[in-house]
């Protein structure tokens, strides 16, 4: 994934996909309940690769992993 790449977020049941921009690429923690707990504990993790997504004009940053490309930027 690159900076403006046309992405959407990964199927999650129920929800619908709209696509956005990637507008920048960045590194911050991510702390995953489902695999780690409630009790978070910032000094067990590393930062990870997120996307800052624009969608219709609203900047949001997500985890890479959980990103699909619909269209590369040339």
């Amino acid at each position: 994934m690159k900076k403006g790449d046309l992405v959407k977020l990964k199927s999650v049941a129920g929800r619908r996909k709209r696509a956005g921009l990637i507008v920048e690429l960045i590194e911050k923690k991510c702390w995953r309940t489902q695999d780690r707990g409630t009790p978070v504990d910032w000094n067990k993790i590393d930062p990870e690769p997120h996307a800052v997504v624009m969608f219709n004009g609203v900047n949001i940053s997500f985890p890479v992993v959980d990103l699909e490309v619909v269209s590369e930027a040339v």
